[in-house]
């Protein structure tokens, strides 16, 4: 499966602003920024954002794949994205 990267780019960050900022798109992070250094997403988030990751893109989000590199950033998300669309 092709990914769009701009439109799963912009799938994940709605997902950020509503679920872990509460709609408040004032809050500024970049593609790059961690989540958890920012304090946006903290150890319980990862498990609401592994949610919405298998659901939104029927992918399996495996317990050795929570890792930071996949999972902390736009940029990180969305190459793990790719990567498991790829097979």
């Amino acid at each position: 499966m092709q990914v769009e990267a701009e439109k799963v780019r912009g799938e994940i960050r709605q997902f950020i602003v509503d679920t872990f900022l509460l709609g408040d798109e004032s809050v500024n992070f970049s593609d790059s920024d961690s989540f958890m250094r920012k304090g946006i997403v903290d150890s319980m988030g990862i498990l609401e954002l592994t949610g919405f990751l298998e659901q939104k893109y029927g992918i399996t989000v495996a317990d050795n794949e929570m890792l930071p590199t996949n999972l902390d950033s736009v940029e990180c998300l969305l190459g793990y994205i790719r990567k498991k669309l790829a097979g």
